[in-house]
């Protein structure tokens, strides 16, 4: 079903934003720090500092906390743990509801570091949330209700704790497309409680098509950009894989005005991980050398690019759970891929 027509208000500000930034822009040059972060995975259980600690010996400067809320098959409402509700069948990890958020950032400030709150919905069966779409009028009503009452529960938070970066939602093309007038408000109303920084975290292939960059302090991209169709590429062919999307981040920076921020970027450590680096398969052939070269080539390729603001490693285990870190391929700890990073990291840490 096709969403209502939008509002005149939603549509003029849609309109102008195409209409400015349609335009032949000037290159942008972002002149800040960059942001050295790590996409840090919820603990199910209390974590204390030294679980920070790891992070920052990494050279990691930034953390992005990202709680969840769920979408099932029997209903369109958005369900997450409220502020000091009990878990009760929302199968919640801790670090995933509210006062889980709350001791993260308080740990995570106490040692030197700033926060990106980025907050995540988990789809029935694990399907891609880009494709999320309801049939009726009601049920959107309803999911946008829930949806936005749990996003303004993080803005709220972001406020109150002083978030330097809070990220508005993740992945949610469709639903951008059908219900623009929902994002419009939104914006409008997280901007009424939170004076920090705003971004929105689109997939690779579709940010260029978020209507509302203008309303927003970086632009947000999951970076799984494919890099080469290979087994196993050498850093000179990644490196020539990066060429078109750095002319397409240009492109927008410029177009906008504003910083690219790599929201997540990540690789498995496998065989032809850089071929669809968005994929979970975890069945090919470990292969941690590539996965290292994989970032090296965003270090080199793409982090002193004068637009880009830095991003968020996906992703990063506090609780170093062997066995879990094991079966996930992207984690990237006691891996070459770790070297990597932290030499980077180190090297943008010392630029003031």
């Amino acid at each position: 079903m096709r969403t209502k027509l939008l509002t005149s208000g939603v549509f003029l500000t849609i309109l102008f934003g195409y209409f400015l930034y349609s335009q032949d822009s000037e290159p942008y040059l972002y002149k800040l720090k960059k942001l050295n972060g790590i996409s840090f995975v919820a603990p199910h259980k209390p974590i204390d500092s030294t679980h920070i600690d790891d992070a920052r010996n990494i050279h990691a400067d930034w953390v992005s906390l990202m709680p969840y809320a769920f979408v099932g098959d029997n209903s369109p409402e958005c369900r997450y743990v409220k502020m000091g509700e009990p878990l009760d069948d929302h199968h919640q990890w801790w670090g995933e509801r509210p006062e889980g958020v709350l001791t993260c950032i308080d740990l995570a400030k106490n040692r030197g570091m700033k926060i990106m709150l980025k907050p995540h919905i988990w789809m029935r069966r694990g399907n891609y949330t880009g494709d999320f779409v309801l049939e009726s009028e009601k049920d959107w009503e309803l999911f946008e209700k829930t949806y936005h009452e749990y996003l303004m529960l993080y803005a709220q938070i972001a406020a109150d704790k002083e978030v330097e970066v809070f990220c508005i939602a993740t992945e949610m093309e469709t639903m951008v497309k059908e219900r623009p007038q929902f994002f419009a408000g939104l914006i409008s109303d997280i901007r009424k409680i939170y004076s920090g920084k705003l971004t929105y975290a689109e997939n690779w292939d579709c940010y260029s098509d978020f209507p509302f960059w203008n309303q927003l302090d970086f632009i947000g991209v999951d970076a799984y950009f494919p890099l080469s169709e290979k087994q196993n590429p050498d850093l000179e062919a990644l490196k020539k894989g990066w060429a078109k999307h750095l002319k397409g981040m240009n492109r927008m920076a410029g177009k906008y005005q504003k910083p690219i921020l790599f929201t997540e970027y990540g690789y498995r450590s496998c065989d032809f991980s850089t071929q669809k680096p968005w994929e979970t398969d975890y069945s090919l052939p470990p292969n941690n050398d590539l996965q290292a070269r994989a970032f090296e080539s965003v270090f080199e390729s793409v982090w002193q690019q004068p637009w880009f603001a830095g991003g968020f490693v996906w992703k990063w285990f506090p609780l170093k759970e062997k066995e879990r870190e094991s079966r996930d391929m992207f984690c990237f700890r006691d891996k070459p891929a770790e070297a990597i990073v932290s030499k980077y990291y180190g090297l943008t840490a010392s630029i003031k």
